[in-house]
Formats: C-alpha cells, sequence, structure tokens
C-alpha cells in the first residue's frame, strides 16, 4: 500500500525500485490499488512497475520473451523520438505524459541517440520528479544509465527540477566524464545555490587534468558573483587570460557582472573597454553596476552609447536606469526614460511598469504613480504591493486599506509581501486594531507561519508595546529568522527594557544566527541603556570581528553606550574612528554626557558641533539644554535659546519642555512661565515639568491649581504628574488635599502607585507631624518599603524630634542600605537635635568604621561668565581673604539683629573648632558672601548646591537678605529656597526634610521637564572653573583692585558731605514751621542709606549727583527722596 500512496512517487528513490522483486507481490499491489484509488494511481503504478527489470505483468512473460514472440515490437523508427520529442516540447499535462510512458512500454530497447532524444525533450518542457524517475529507470533497464552522452541531458534535467542529490548520484556512477558533464554539474550547481559546492567541483575538475572549457569559466564565475567572493574571481579572470578566453562575449558579461555587484566598477569598466565585442548583456551588466552604485550620469551615458552602436535597449536597460534614477531620487530623468520606454513600444513590459511604480513612488510623487497605476489595467499583485507600499510612505492608511480591499474584491490575492506593506502601514501611524485585523486574515488564508509576515507582525506589536505578543509569534517561527530576531530587541529596547534586550541578543548568538548592523546597534543601546559597559564592550568586540564597526548606526550606538557610561575618552576616540557621521552621532555623545552627569562635556561636544558648522536639530538642543539646566548655566542657556529662536525650533514642543525645566531649575520661574503660556503645543510632559517647577520653588497653590487645569482639560496624567502635584501639596503642608490627590490617582485614573508616590505620601504627613498616622501609612503599604521611603520617615523624626519612631526607620535603612552615607547623617542630625550627643558620635563612628563616606557638601555661584565652587571651609580661593572678613562682617550684622547659631547642626568637636574656626564654615555661606562682594546689587544672588542647606544656613542666610536688603536664591538638592526681607519661601516648612526623598529620588521629580535631571557635580579638586564655552573672564588681580577701589570709594562719605546734603534741602521745605521735623527726617534718611552706599563702585557718584539735581530743581518732598534713595 504504501507504493500507491499519493504524492509517494516524488520521494521514491532509484534502489527502492530496483528492490521489488516478486511478480506474485506486484500483482496483490496492483489489485490493491485498483480496488482503492483511480485508475490514474494504477497507471503510474503499472508504468513503474513495468520498468523494473524489464518484467511485465501479463502472464508473468518478461518483455524479452514478449519481443521474441512478435508481441511488441522493436521501436527503431526515429520519427517516433522526433514525435516524442516534439510532443514533450509544448505538452504539460500528466495524461499526456503517461500515455508516452504506455507508448514507451511497447519499446523493449532503446537505442542511446533515442534516449538523448527524449531527454532533450524532457529538459524543454514541464515534467515532474516521479516521471523522471521512470524515464531514469528505463535508461537503466537499458544499459545506458552510466554512458555520457545520455548522463549529461539527465543531469541537465535533475538540476532543472532542482533535484540536485539525484544528478550527483548520476554524476558519480558515470564510468567517464566529459567537459559537457563538468559544465553541466558546475552550471547547475550555481543555479541552485550550491555556489560552494560548483567551486570545490570546479576544483576537482582542475585536479583530475580536466580541460575547462569558457562555459565552465562563466559558470563558476557565476558562483562567485552570488557569494561575492572578488578574490576567487580575480583568480578565475587571470585563468581566463591565460587559457585564452577573453575574447568570448558570454566570459566577459559574467567578469562584468562580478566586478560591478562586489563593488569594483573601475576593473568593470576596464573589461568592458577592452572587449573586442559587445552585445545587449554588456551594456546591461555595466549599467546594472553603474545603477547600483548611484551614477546615473555614467549610466546614462552608457545608455547613450549603446544606442550609437546599433543595440536597441530593451526592457532590463531601461529598467536599470529607471531603478538608478530611482535609487538617487532624480525624477527629471527618469520622465525621460518613460518617454523612451512609450516611444520604444516597450511601456507595456512588467518590469518597465513595475520600474516606473518604483521609481515615482521613491520620488514621492504618488500622485503620478497612482495615474500609472490606473492606466495599467494590470492583474499583477507585485504592482499592487508597490501602490500600497507607496501610500504606506504617506502614512495614508485610509488609501491603503481602500486598496488592499479593491485587490481582493478584484480576485487578486494577497501574498507574502502584500501584508507586510499594509501591517508596516498600521504600524507607521500606530493603528494597532487594525493591524490585528490583518493579523486575523493572514492567519485565515495561511500566512501566518511565513517568515517575511511574521517579521513585521513582531515589528508592529513590539513598537506599540504588545510585546507578549511579538515573543509569542518569535517562538512560534519555524525557522531562526534573523529580521525577526532584530525587530524583537529593536522593541526591548525602545520599550526600555533593556535586560531582556540584552539576554534576547545572546540567545539570538548561541543559536548561531549572525546579527546584522541593526541588531548590534540595538543591543549596544540596551546596553547604554542599564550602562552595562562590559557586555557592551563584548558586542563592541563582535561588531568588529563581522565588519560592523564603521557602519554609522553601530558607531552612533558605541558613542552613546560610552558617553553615557562616563566613559570620555573611550566616546571621543569611537566618535574621531567614525568615517561619516551625522546629527544622530553628535546628540548621541551629548545626550549621552548629559545624562551620565558630564554636563561640561556635553557643552564643550555642543560647542564644537556648531563650529563644525553641523546643523542641529531639535533633539541636539534638547539635550545642549539639559545639560545648561543641570549645569544651572542660566546664561549659557538662554544663548541656547535665543539660537533656537534664530533656528526655529523655538517653537518644537520638545525644546519648549527643557526650555521650562531649564528655567525652573535655574530660578527663573517667571520666565519658564512665559515659555510655558507661548507654547503652540503643549503635552504631558509640558504640564509636568511647569508643576514641577512650581513645586520645586515652593508655589504649590500655583501647581496645584495647573494639576485642576490638566483635569478641566482632560489632559491625561501620569505617575510623574502626580509626583509634582504630591510634593507641591508637601510643601505647603495641604495634608488632606495630598491624600485626596494620592487616593484619586488609582481610583479614577488606573495608575498604579510607585515607590516615589509613597515616599510623597510619608512626606506630606511626616511635615505636618503626624507621625504615628506615617508610620501607620507604611506599615500597610501593599509593596514592601524601600529604602526612599524610610529615609523620608527618618528625616521627618528628625525634624520632629521622635528618637523611637526614628531608630525603627533607621534599623530598616541599615538592613536595606548599610553603605549610604544619607542613613549615617539623618541618625547623626536626629541624636543631635535630641541632644544626645554621644549616639550621634557612635554613629559617626559607625560610619567611619564601616567605610562609609559622606559626601562633601559644595555650593557654586557663576560671577563674569565664571563658575566658583567653594566646600566647607574651604581657603583654596585666590579672594580668601576678603571672603572671610566680610563673612565676619555680615555675621556681626545679623548677630545683631537676632541671630543665634544653632549648634545641633556643627559638629561636636570643639578642639577643632578651637583650632581653626572656619573649618566648620559651610560652603553656601561662602558663596552668598563671595556674591555679594563681587555682584552688583541689582542683581540677585544665585547660589546652588549639591547637597540641602542646612537649618542654621538657612537662617542666616533669611537674616543676611534682610541686613543687605537684597533677593538671595539659593537650590539645594531638593528645592529652591527664595530669601527677601528676612523670610523664605519655604516658610521654614522643609527644614531639615531635605532628604525626603532622598538624592536619587529628587533627580527623579527634576525628570518630570524630559530631560535628564542628574545633580549637578564639580571636581573636588577644582575651586575656579573656567568653561571652554565662557567668555574670557577678568584675572583675580583686577578683582581684588575692584572690590578694593570699591571699600576706598565707599569709605569718603564723610559726616561733612551729609551734612552739605541736609543744607540743600532746608531752603526747598515750605514753611519754617516744618523745617526742623523734615530736616531731622532727611538727616536719619541719609544716615540709614549711609551703609549701603558704602558698597556701591559707580552708582555713589551718579546718586549724589541726581541728589544734587533733584533737590536744585524745587518741590520736593521727603516721599520723593526716599523713593529716590529706594531706588
Amino acid at each position: 500500500m504504501l507504493l500507491a500512496r499519493r504524492g509517494y512517487f516524488a520521494h521514491f528513490s532509484l534502489q527502492r525500485l530496483q528492490l521489488v522483486a516478486s511478480v506474485n507481490f506486484l500483482n496483490k499491489e496492483i489489485r490493491k490499488i485498483h480496488r482503492t484509488y483511480d485508475v490514474g494511481a494504477l497507471e503510474q503504478c503499472l508504468d513503474i512497475i513495468d520498468s523494473i527489470d524489464g518484467n511485465k505483468i501479463e502472464g508473468g512473460k518478461s518483455k524479452t520473451e514478449l519481443c521474441e514472440n512478435g508481441e511488441v515490437s522493436e521501436c527503431r523508427n526515429s520519427s517516433f523520438y522526433e514525435k516524442t520529442k516534439s510532443f514533450y516540447a509544448g505538452r504539460d499535462s500528466h495524461r499526456e505524459v503517461f500515455t508516452i510512458s504506455r507508448e514507451l512500454d511497447k519499446i523493449a530497447t532503446l537505442e542511446d541517440d533515442a534516449v538523448f532524444n527524449i531527454l532533450q525533450a524532457c529538459i524543454g518542457a514541464k515534467v515532474s520528479f516521479h516521471f523522471i524517475q521512470l524515464l531514469h529507470a528505463k535508461i537503466i533497464c537499458c544499459g545506458s544509465s552510466k554512458i555520457p552522452h545520455v548522463c549529461n541531458p539527465l543531469i541537465n534535467l535533475y538540476l532543472k527540477n532542482e533535484c540536485v542529490d539525484s544528478a550527483v548520484q548520476v554524476f558519480k556512477n558515470m564510468r567517464a566524464r566529459d567537459s559537457v558533464s563538468w559544465v553541466a554539474m558546475i552550471s547547475g550547481l550555481s543555479r541552485n545555490c550550491h555556489e560552494l559546492e560548483s567551486i570545490q567541483l570546479y576544483s576537482e575538475m582542475r585536479r583530475l587534468g580536466v580541460y575547462p572549457t569558457p562555459y565552465v569559466f562563466s559558470s563558476i564565475l557565476s558562483a562567485c558573483t552570488k557569494i561575492s567572493l572578488y578574490r576567487v574571481g580575480q583568480q578565475l579572470h587571470a585563468l581566463v587570460c591565460k587559457w585564452g578566453f577573453s575574447s568570448q562575449v558570454y566570459v566577459c558579461n559574467s567578469l562584468l557582472s562580478l566586478y560591478s555587484r562586489c563593488g569594483y566598477i573601475t576593473s568593470a569598466e576596464l573589461v568592458f573597454s577592452e572587449m573586442k565585442q559587445r552585445d545587449k548583456v554588456s551594456y546591461n551588466t555595466l549599467i546594472s553596476g553603474f545603477s547600483m552604485h548611484g551614477s546615473v550620469a555614467k549610466s546614462v551615458e552608457l545608455f547613450e552609447k549603446m544606442q550609437t552602436e546599433s543595440l536597441k535597449p530593451d526592457s532590463v536597460t531601461v529598467a536599470s536606469l529607471l531603478g538608478s534614477c530611482a535609487s538617487m531620487g532624480n525624477l527629471n530623468k527618469g520622465m525621460q526614460l518613460h518617454s523612451y520606454a512609450i516611444k520604444a513600444g516597450i511601456c507595456v513590459d512588467i518590469i518597465i511598469e513595475g520600474s516606473l511604480l518604483d521609481l515615482y513612488v521613491k520620488c514621492s510623487d504618488v500622485k503620478t504613480a497612482h495615474k500609472l497605476f490606473l492606466a495599467m489595467q494590470t492583474d499583477n499583485v507585485v504592482l499592487w504591493n508597490m501602490m500600497l507600499v507607496a501610500y504606506g510612505q504617506l502614512g495614508d492608511l485610509h488609501e491603503s486599506f481602500n486598496l488592499f480591499s479593491r485587490m481582493q474584491i478584484k480576485g487578486l490575492k494577497p501574498n507574502q509581501y502584500t501584508y507586510p506593506s499594509i501591517l508596516r502601514t498600521c504600524t507607521s501611524v500606530g493603528e494597532l486594531d487594525l493591524g490585528q485585523q490583518v493579523h486575523t486574515q493572514a492567519i485565515k488564508t495561511g500566512f501566518q507561519p511565513n517568515v517575511y509576515v511574521c517579521s513585521v507582525l513582531i515589528d508592529m506589536y513590539a513598537k506599540n508595546g504588545e510585546l507578549e505578543t511579538a515573543i509569542k509569534i518569535l517562538r512560534r517561527l519555524n525557522e531562526d529568522d534573523l529580521v525577526s530576531w532584530t525587530a524583537m530587541i529593536s522593541g526591548y529596547t525602545q520599550h526600555d527594557m533593556f535586560a531582556e534586550a540584552i539576554k534576547l541578543f545572546e540567545e539570538m548568538q548561541e543559536r548561531g544566527i549572525q546579527s546584522d548592523n541593526i541588531g548590534l546597534a540595538s543591543a549596544i543601546s540596551a546596553c547604554a541603556g542599564i550602562q552595562a559597559l562590559k557586555q557592551g564592550r563584548q558586542i563592541h568586540s563582535q561588531s568588529i570581528v563581522s565588519g560592523f564597526s564603521s557602519d554609522i548606526s553601530v558607531g552612533n550606538a558605541l558613542v552613546c553606550l560610552y558617553a553615557r557610561c562616563g566613559c570620555i575618552q573611550e566616546a571621543h576616540l569611537t566618535f574621531e574612528k567614525m568615517h561619516s557621521r551625522d546629527n544622530v552621532t553628535w546628540n548621541g555623545l551629548i545626550s549621552g554626557f548629559a545624562q551620565s552627569g558630564n554636563h561640561e562635556e556635553a557643552m564643550k561636544v555642543f560647542t564644537n558641533m556648531t563650529r563644525a558648522g553641523e546643523e542641529a536639530n531639535m533633539y541636539t538642543y534638547g539635550s545642549a539644554i539639559s545639560a545648561a539646566a543641570n549645569l544651572a548655566h542660566v546664561k549659557l542657556g538662554k544663548q541656547i535659546h535665543g539660537r533656537t529662536v534664530q533656528t526655529g525650533h523655538n517653537s518644537e514642543t520638545e525644546v519648549c519642555n527643557v526650555l521650562v525645566t531649564l528655567y525652573a531649575k535655574c530660578g527663573c520661574l517667571n520666565d519658564a512661565k512665559r515659555v510655558f503660556i507661548e507654547m503652540p503645543q503643549k503635552n504631558e510632559i509640558s504640564w509636568n515639568s511647569m508643576i514641577t517647577g512650581y513645586s520645586q520653588h515652593g508655589h504649590g497653590r500655583k501647581a496645584i491649581e495647573l494639576f485642576d487645569d490638566m483635569n478641566i482639560l482632560e489632559l491625561k496624567r501620569n505617575h510623574i504628574t502626580y509626583i509634582g502635584v504630591l510634593t507641591a501639596c508637601s510643601h505647603v503642608g495641604l495634608v488632606e488635599e495630598g491624600l485626596s490627590y494620592f487616593k484619586s490617582m488609582s481610583e479614577q485614573h488606573g495608575l498604579v502607585p510607585k515607590q516615589e508616590h509613597y515616599a510623597c505620601v510619608v512626606d506630606i504627613l511626616g511635615r505636618a507631624g503626624q507621625l504615628s498616622r506615617a508610620k501607620a501609612f507604611v506599615q500597610s503599604m501593599p509593596i514592601k518599603p524601600d529604602a526612599m521611603i524610610w529615609r523620608t520617615f527618618l528625616s521627618a523624626c528628625t525634624v520632629h524630634k521622635n528618637r523611637e519612631f526614628g531608630e525603627v526607620a533607621a534599623k530598616h535603612l541599615l538592613e536595606l542600605e548599610p553603605d549610604h552615607s544619607a542613613t549615617y547623617v539623618l541618625m547623626s542630625n536626629m541624636y543631635a537635635v535630641t541632644g544626645e550627643w554621644d549616639h550621634r558620635d557612635r554613629t559617626r563612628l559607625l560610619m567611619r568604621d564601616r567605610g562609609v563616606k559622606k559626601e562633601a557638601g559644595r555650593s557654586w555661584i557663576e560671577v563674569r561668565n565664571t563658575v566658583h565652587a567653594f566646600f566647607v571651609g574651604d581657603r583654596l580661593h585666590p579672594l580668601v581673604d576678603e571672603i572671610y572678613n566680610y563673612l565676619d562682617e555680615l555675621t556681626k550684622k545679623v548677630a545683631a539683629i537676632g541671630y543665634v547659631p544653632d549648634q545641633s547642626c556643627l559638629w561636636n568637636e570643639v578642639e577643632l573648632r578651637q583650632k581653626d574656626p572656619t573649618a566648620q564654615i559651610h560652603s553656601e555661606r561662602l558663596a552668598v558672601a563671595f556674591g555679594l562682594l563681587s555682584l552688583p546689587d541689582i542683581i540677585p544672588l544665585h547660589v546652588m548646591k549639591n547637597l540641602r542647606v542646612c537649618n542654621d544656613c538657612h537662617n542666616w542666610i533669611k537674616f543676611i537678605s534682610k541686613v543687605v536688603d537684597r533677593p538671595i536664591i539659593v537650590r539645594d538638592a531638593y528645592r529652591f529656597h527664595h530669601f527677601q526681607d528676612g523670610s523664605c519661601s519655604c516658610k521654614d516648612y522643609c527644614l531639615a526634610l531635605g532628604y525626603t526623598v532622598g538624592e536619587k529620588e529628587h533627580s527623579r521629580n527634576w525628570k518630570a521637564g524630559g530631560a535628564s535631571a542628574t545633580r549637578t557635580t564639580l571636581a573636588a579638586a577644582s575651586h575656579l572653573r573656567f568653561l571652554s564655552f565662557h567668555l574670557p573672564t577678568s584675572p583675580h588681580k583686577q578683582e581684588r583692585e575692584i572690590m578694593t577701589s570699591r571699600r576706598e570709594r565707599s569709605s569718603r562719605i564723610t559726616e561733612d558731605e551729609i551734612n552739605d546734603l541736609i543744607l540743600k534741602l532746608h531752603p526747598l521745605l515750605p514753611d519754617s514751621s516744618s523745617r526742623c521735623n523734615t530736616k531731622v527726617s532727611a538727616t536719619k534718611i541719609l544716615k540709614e542709606t549711609c551703609n549701603y552706599l558704602k558698597k556701591l563702585h559707580k552708582e555713589v557718584d551718579d546718586l549724589s549727583e541726581r541728589l544734587s539735581q533733584l533737590l536744585a530743581s524745587g518741590n520736593v518732598d521727603e516721599d520723593t527722596i526716599r523713593a529716590l534713595l529706594r531706588r
């Protein structure tokens, strides 16, 4: 029964046929087939059985006996074979094939020439594999199975039907092989994608001393071309010249194809110029080579030369030129070729139609492409697919689906390229629902297992965030497809699932799938996302081995990797080694440095980019402004803002978002508000940036109002939005409102709270002093509290001096983060405020024993385009004497109006303070004193600090702002403090809670603006930072002269001058009765103003002169004088 199963004959071997022996068994099989299957199956079985050992089933007589009895006459008539040959040349019916096979059964023996003619006829016809086996069996029976004259066409017949193994078996069994045998085998292997085997067979032929023919060289050169074996092709070229075959046109054509397709177009031109004869194939091959390399002008020149040699260009020629114009976007030249095709009458050729559509689609002339498509009236699915691609490029989903529907109504079935085209359109416009419908249809029509369709499906689901569905499709693939795996890795990377992307890349490598440039770039980007430097370097090595290290996408990913990991030298080295760079390269370097905290390096790269004449885009400006924001360099940020106005990028939403963050971080809240109001379009990040800005500046009410506006406008809120509004409630003490917002987060908007949100709620309760309620909240959390939450609770315990709860929080913190310095600092502060100095000392000792080091406090201020940094007790600044002297003056003044130092904020080390009283002066005091000395009084001070401002310094700066009558803005690690007239914008509500969200979590809050918000850090050894992008600065000597001159000039205002001014006021008073009191008031005014005038330089003389002019003018009252002096 196995013999008669349908489809069995396609795999039935000749050896199996020759093993069938028993006539009785065959008769039984025939009877079974006759009862079970149709007559056609019976005929096939009879034909095959009849070919076994020459046996006939009738009465058990053999063919030989039948021939001897005259029952079957030997057919020696060659006309039969001619008739057979012509029959095979024009027919393809299995019924007719079996008819011929039955005619052959009447022939007892076949001559070799007859077999040759039959085989040649079969080569020209379309015959099935099992019929070839039947014919081969007949040849074996006739004893001609090893004769070259018969085996050569049999090899061609097998190879034409892609039966490589059978052809190889026939070739091996041949008694002798001639040149035709070798040519048939070598060319057939090359045609059937066995290029390496064909080259090995050529080497075997040469080893046996067989003389190569031009056809052998042509075939083997074609094999080298397919697998890009340029060096082997060069060696063959030398042999071609040696054997004298360089004059053969078809050999030269193969050489042209080799050189042009391998990228050596100059060598191809040389071969072409030396050809004595050329045909259309010669011209078409070289034109195609020029087209592949973008040489449109040379392609057209060769096209014109071809016509001068009386060679009429055919559809292949014009199609190659059209392809070149399409790839280069040369629409005008393409339209000229279109006109030629119409005149030449080849426009209706399917190749030309496809090339013309491709031209107009790639040149974005979809309107002309649509007209051309309608004029074609074709039922070719390929052309319909091209139009689907065209509409997909435009993102026109409506027209794409309209065409997709019309195609099926017309009776055309979508193929493996149709579904990917429409799916890509769904992906580009983000229509996942429609894409899922197409996916369903692909399953129904049987294209779900297709690799090409699956790769696009994976890409669609991955880009739309349906990563579980995408990975399921990947796991169900029957074969390992590089494109599918790469799409999945890219999807993980795009959705910040970097660990999964790296794991999948490693699995791909284990499966033996060699990654391409896209896969390598995606894997390196994933390593950059989680700063996996070691794995990134390994993939870098793989890219070098695989030859993709020079690829621009791989180079961009490597630059970003090293920049984000803080490897400045490696990032610059990789950048310099890149042969070509684009905006992505520069952006990767700038954003990488910005995100790794190397903001100065980021600004240097941005400066170099502008100097190099590279055009920046919105991503470049976004990264540069973000770096300026993290440097708190508002002047530089404004310069970049001005450049965005010049280039027209200031209206981009992404740029406006980082501008809002810039101004908010630099203390310019009004500028941030102005940018926000003037934005043409706002997204969630815009609102988050402004809410966070208000929150960090202490304007909690305004932040909440903005949050409510989002609700009115029905804007989507995300996790960052709620961090901003909860922080605002915390800063202004809105406990119930904050809890209400936290509750609505999950109940109304379906957002699952994260650790940061729980920390904000603990902060709200802790600031309000509701420690028991905060502790109960932490214990009832559905997730395990992390260190951030316990640190927030410990901060609250420190403020409210609750040692019992504080020690509980400290215990959890020491278990979670035993090496985090903030835990020990908070514990120390808690014991200090409760007066338990022994416990505080033990905490400090424990910290030292465990090798935990507290981050050094640093404060910095910008003066005349130079950033000056200060540390605790810093005495390395060039103007140290002036700073400390002025600091002493300020301290005495604030002490006179009620300032009392908070001893709990100082280390309990009396000996150290006695040896050096300045050792415990915090960095922010030094920065404030230096700013007051160096900057004009009309400019508010902007001081930045990497840690929080302690209670004592906070109070000290409040008193200073009152004494100097000047606004002072301090940005610490948590928020902004606006000091003015002896008060702070925080209303003293934030004291000692600088670690509420922690340094790390604070950075997350600042990311609401969409920019990287790593805390600004300056090198410990640097006290004067001269940034490369700053303007030239004044030397320190000049600064000393300016301040010395200022003090000298202020001391010139004497009592005599004051009396002179009073005498000038006296005659201007309205009557004598009020003169005395007015004189006393004026004297008081001038004397109180004297201290203020001492700090002025040029303004002193100007003010004196204006006072004199005003007094001389008359009609001046006391209010006018006060207003002038106050100004």
